[in-house]
């Protein structure tokens, strides 16, 4: 109940509503990516100098590891699941799409944690940068075997011959995006600024860092109620599937917090990660990459269903599990 009345969530729901009512509420696109760019450096920068002032150590090392493993296993499970409801170009779109991460629903995990005093890595800023091109190019891949097995049109016999975008350009996108770079990069600067730089970039990183989420929220939610039209018609075992699939990963990412000793609010933040799906980057590359998979699917059951449940539901529940079995 507490963060339900956390500003920032009410705007969100504010957002949701308003979408609902067809009011003509509108944040403009440019303001919208300001927005997001914005959160994403503060976030790097945050990341950075709590990298400069910890170090990498061992407990940096291993949260950093567990993002990794989660970034691979959580796509290959869901493309395992889905396969036995969807087409293969859209068990891989969706799988990606969820095996990647949610900027916007670590931003709010973490100011989620620091309202309640929790204490927390900001080296996680990097585990979020790491999990985001692994499904992509996972989903790249299994995309790119599906073709080869398709029929030719000829001989009915497989393709034997490489077909699709090629990995090293999908690689290039994943690395080089405006977004994923402007993250690191931040992360970066903050590392060589050190604490000199925290205190100078104060203002900017941290004194304005809840408004500027709770303006970006109301932006989500109207976009939100929008997309809600996509999933209308959807099957319900795949409804059921956005709903569980994030509990299920969260599951995944507390046993392997439980097993190395990673702390809570690292354990918290690593659930939202591998709870969370991109409605952003990855269904961005996915049009490109794998235009045989329907957007209306990937993007309506991320944005549609997933994010809201997160951002309300999901992060207090990860958050208050982490705590109990953690301490």
């Amino acid at each position: 109940m507490h963060n339900l009345l956390d500003p920032a969530i009410l705007f969100f729901l504010f957002g949701v509503l308003a979408g609902a009512l067809k009011s003509n509420l509108e944040i403009p696109q440019p303001v919208s990516r300001f927005l997001s760019l914005y959160l994403l450096m503060a976030l790097g920068l945050k990341g950075g100098f709590a990298l400069a002032h910890s170090g990498l150590t061992a407990q940096v090392a291993t949260s950093l590891g567990c993002a990794v493993l989660l970034a691979v296993v959580v796509p290959l499970l869901g493309y395992c699941v889905l396969r036995r409801f969807l087409s293969g170009f859209d068990a891989a779109a969706v799988a990606a799409t969820y095996g990647s991460v949610s900027a916007v629903t670590f931003v709010t995990a973490v100011q989620t944690l620091e309202n309640q005093h929790v204490v927390f890595g900001g080296y996680m800023s990097a585990a979020m940068a790491l999990m985001e091109s692994p499904a992509i190019i996972l989903a790249v891949l299994l995309a790119n075997g599906l073709r080869q097995r398709q029929p030719s049109p000829v001989t009915g016999a497989p393709t034997t011959q490489p077909g699709g975008v090629p990995l090293r350009t999908i690689l290039h996108a994943s690395l080089t995006d405006g977004a994923q770079l402007l993250l690191v990069g931040a992360m970066i600067i903050g590392i060589l600024s050190g604490d000199a730089g925290k205190v100078s970039m104060q203002p900017f990183s941290a004194d304005i860092f809840k408004g500027m989420l709770a303006f970006f929220l109301l932006d989500m939610g109207l976009l939100t109620a929008r997309s809600l039209t996509n999933v209308r018609d959807k099957s319900p075992w795949l409804i059921a599937w956005a709903v569980l699939a994030p509990l299920s990963h969260a599951t995944l990412a507390l046993g392997l917090a439980w097993l190395l000793s990673i702390p809570a609010g690292d354990a918290a933040l690593l659930m939202v990660l591998a709870a969370s799906a991109s409605y952003i980057a990855v269904p961005a590359a996915l049009r490109y990459a794998i235009p045989e998979a329907n957007p209306s699917l990937y993007f309506g059951l991320s944005l549609g269903i997933t994010f809201p449940l997160n951002i309300v539901f999901g992060i207090p529940l990860y958050l208050g599990v982490a705590q109990r079995v953690l301490g």
